[in-house]
């Protein structure tokens, strides 16, 4: 308790301001954590190409010694603010940490990388994790996967392309008829934004939804993503910004104006905006538990 106590002092001290010196100093909390981590067990498949851009790549991760049993896949879509970020960074634990976090606890991992704002605007990036499911449902049962628990994650701007991949493929966005037949056992929103109603809109908001204000009308995805048939896990942290959280209590709201089925709802305390995943494969980890009782596996 006493370095959980310390950590959360740490993490207030920092704020929850998003800048690069709050990430500089959360990720100097958490990168030591993962040095003497065995991955060794883990067999990862590098840039796997699963569209036409540059971008459209991904990683799977699966046992180094394959076995019989088929696996639950855990798709990751990381975040940076819709203008920066990748899959995986060079000297850096992240985001490989959850891949091999998935193969540590009984699944298989895919991390994907996508197209970026402002090049590729809205609705690329859920376009993106699309074509990336539709990967998975191709190729994942040759590593190992059982294409009946796909599960899609997606921490901060993530969060974003994984519920809007869900609200305009599942939710009837725009008057689309949803997909029928196969669809993800799951979606899980890391510290997301689910609203253009009510989101901040910032620099890197236009950046991915345009300046053009007049076609912000009828672009929120609240509420055909608390429509849709795909379990919902959603998460916040302690230290997130105040827009997540009232992104958070925009879709909880919603969710009970619609008398719809209920997420699961978690809030992780002493973790801040970047903190909850990247603490995912070392033993402080508090969200890879939540996501195993989520996962029911």
């Amino acid at each position: 308790m006493s370095n959980e106590r310390d950590t959360r002092e740490k993490l207030r001290a920092i704020g929850t301001v998003i800048t690069p010196e709050s990430i500089a100093a959360s990720a100097a909390l958490v990168a030591p954590l993962h040095a003497r981590i065995d991955n060794s067990d883990v067999k990862v498949s590098r840039d796997l190409r699963y569209g036409p851009a540059d971008r459209n790549r991904l990683d799977v991760f699966e046992p180094a010694k394959g076995d019989a049993a088929k696996r639950p896949v855990l798709v990751f879509v990381h975040g940076g603010g819709f203008i920066m970020g990748d899959k995986t960074s060079p000297n850096s634990p992240f985001y490989d940490n959850i891949g091999y976090w998935a193969v540590h606890n009984g699944m298989i991992g895919v991390n994907i990388t996508y197209r970026l704002a402002p090049q590729s605007p809205w609705p690329a990036g859920s376009d993106d994790v699309a074509l990336a499911v539709k990967w998975v449902r191709e190729n994942i049962a040759a590593h190992g996967g059982d294409l009946s628990r796909v599960y899609v994650m997606g921490q901060s701007a993530g969060a974003v392309h994984v519920a809007g991949y869900v609200a305009r493929e599942f939710g009837n966005l725009g008057g689309r008829a949803p997909a029928s037949g196969w669809k993800p056992a799951g979606a899980l929103l890391i510290s997301g934004l689910y609203d253009t109603d009510t989101m901040d809109r910032e620099m890197r908001f236009r950046a991915y939804f345009g300046e053009d204000e007049s076609k912000y009308e009828n672009l929120s995805f609240v509420g055909a993503l608390a429509g849709a048939n795909v379990p919902l896990f959603v998460l916040l942290a302690e230290f997130d910004p105040p827009d997540f959280l009232n992104q958070f209590v925009v879709l909880l709201e919603t969710h009970v104006r619609r008398q719809v089925p209920m997420p699961r709802f978690v809030q992780l305390m002493a973790h801040n905006h970047f903190t909850t995943t990247w603490r995912m494969n070392t033993s402080t980890d508090t969200l890879g538990p939540e996501i195993l009782k989520f996962v029911g596996n």
